[in-house]
């Protein structure tokens, strides 16, 4: 393999290094529209400048989203996903500017997911430096609510992934650098118990305890871990009663987070959860079961075109001289919800790092070019296939 793309990547590490600084020097909290939207002006300037069309989706309750564009000169249609927002509040950023602590690159936002935005950007200048546009169009898309409840993007992932051949998500790789090609579906639900209140001590016969029928069911819904391989169940969180102890609480809620690496899991989890709770276990509570809509992550399955294209960029890191294995994760995803839409998806494809969300978060130094020069064959094995063969992977 032609290492010209390598050497491209290294002479302009130090580029990469400072337009990291840059983008971690600003505060880019999903509820900080400000700070989410400069992230987005800075990248909408580089990819102008890379001959990018570019169209800005502006939102009120969130940072704007970017869906950039570059044509090319033959068949196939990738998708680049990444987000401009980070979890932590403002002010971080100065008090935690980037350090490089020998080969950990620390800062909020490094792993998560600035550096991944950058390999992004970078692959793409390093297929331009070699003259390469065997593919129709190449999309960037950057969403700025990937780490909140309620999502305002999703539609917009998945009319970008309908027209898409392939996606490649730019998240950090795993922290032994492994890629993901499977993830968990997620679904949280509301679980509301209405009772009955009443005085403890002069009439209890007349209340109906809606803590205690929560209560009841929690041993049943903890057993449906394990239900398949996989499935988990969690009770997050519960709440009821008052201060008063003297009360026969009328009302208590709870809310699960469920997962399972398929669909056809999800489902019967979630059908198991129903009929639980569907059981009358104190007479006279109402039991209520909400899914909340805005949770729900689609799982990230293993198809035979998933495979392809894992097999496909495990051989380009061989050549490039590293080890590149697949792993399944429990966490969720934009590749999830665009993989939904029918292309296949590798997530994981920015440099390696770990401890996200953390003031230790970091990614590594010396796993920026061979990432990011992955990430650019990668592009060109796709655009040369699809150009070749006008099929799908």
């Amino acid at each position: 393999m032609s290492d010209t793309i390598v050497s491209y990547l290294q002479h302009h590490l130090d580029d990469y290094l400072a337009d990291l600084r840059t983008l971690v020097s600003i505060d880019s909290g999903s509820k900080h529209k400000a700070g989410v939207d400069a992230v987005n002006d800075w990248l909408s300037a580089r990819l102008d400048a890379l001959g990018f069309s570019m169209e800005r989706q502006r939102q009120t309750l969130a940072g704007d989203n970017l869906l950039a564009r570059w044509s090319g000169r033959g068949n196939g249609h990738i998708l680049l996903i990444g987000h401009s927002d980070t979890v932590y509040p403002v002010g971080t950023a100065a008090q935690r500017p980037m350090t490089i602590d020998g080969n950990n690159i620390i800062g909020p936002g490094t792993c998560d997911m600035k550096a991944g935005l950058l390999t992004g950007l970078y692959a793409v200048a390093a297929l331009q430096y070699n003259g390469f546009e065997q593919f129709d169009t190449l999309t960037y898309l950057c969403v700025s609510d990937e780490e909140v409840d309620p999502r305002y993007s999703t539609d917009l992932i998945r009319a970008a992934a309908r027209q898409a051949d392939v996606v490649l998500t730019l998240e950090a790789a795993r922290e032994n650098g492994d890629i993901v090609t499977v993830r968990k579906g997620v679904q949280w639900y509301t679980v509301e118990a209405f009772g009955q209140a009443a005085h403890a001590g002069v009439e209890p016969e007349k209340g109906r305890n809606a803590v205690l029928a929560l209560a009841h069911h929690l041993p049943a819904l903890a057993r449906l871990n394990g239900l398949a391989d996989g499935v988990t169940v969690n009770v997050g969180f519960i709440q009821g009663g008052s201060d008063y102890p003297s009360m026969v609480p009328d009302y208590a809620k709870m809310r699960l987070d469920v997962r399972g690496y398929s669909q056809a899991d999800m489902q019967a989890a979630a059908q198991a959860i129903w009929q639980q709770l569907a059981t009358e276990v104190i007479p006279g509570v109402r039991v209520k079961l909400t899914l909340e809509e805005s949770s729900v992550f689609p799982p990230l399955e293993q198809t035979p075109s998933g495979a392809r294209l894992e097999a496909l960029a495990r051989q380009i890191a061989q050549d490039l001289g590293f080890t590149l294995r697949g792993a399944a994760t429990g966490g969720a995803s934009d590749a999830s919800i665009a993989a939904a839409e029918g292309p296949p998806a590798l997530d994981g494809l920015g440099p390696v790092g770990g401890l996200d969300h953390s003031p230790q978060e970091y990614i590594n130094l010396d796993s920026i070019v061979p990432r990011t020069a992955l990430l650019a064959h990668l592009i060109e094995a796709l655009g040369l296939k699809y150009s070749r063969d006008n099929q799908p992977i």
